[in-house]
């Protein structure tokens, strides 16, 4: 099992979603996606998009100007 990090402070939409699928692509089952960041509309699409792929969020922590997000593959 591999955590892959994402770091999107600053970034606003629609960069932390497409760094989100990249390693989605990425992770082999089982794997950590742990994405860092600071834009209040992308801690709500995250989680949404890892649903729709069936994905299991594991944490969101963090207001809306810094969030972490933990979602397994």
């Amino acid at each position: 099992m591999t955590t892959i990090k994402i770091d999107v402070t600053g970034e606003t939409c629609p960069i932390p979603l497409i760094e989100f699928r990249k390693a989605v692509r990425k992770a082999s089952s089982g794997d950590i996606i742990e994405i860092h960041g600071t834009h209040a509309a992308s801690k709500k699409e995250i989680p949404m998009a890892a649903e729709s792929l069936h994905l299991k969020i594991m944490e969101i922590t963090g207001d809306d100007t810094q969030w972490k997000i933990l979602i397994k593959k």
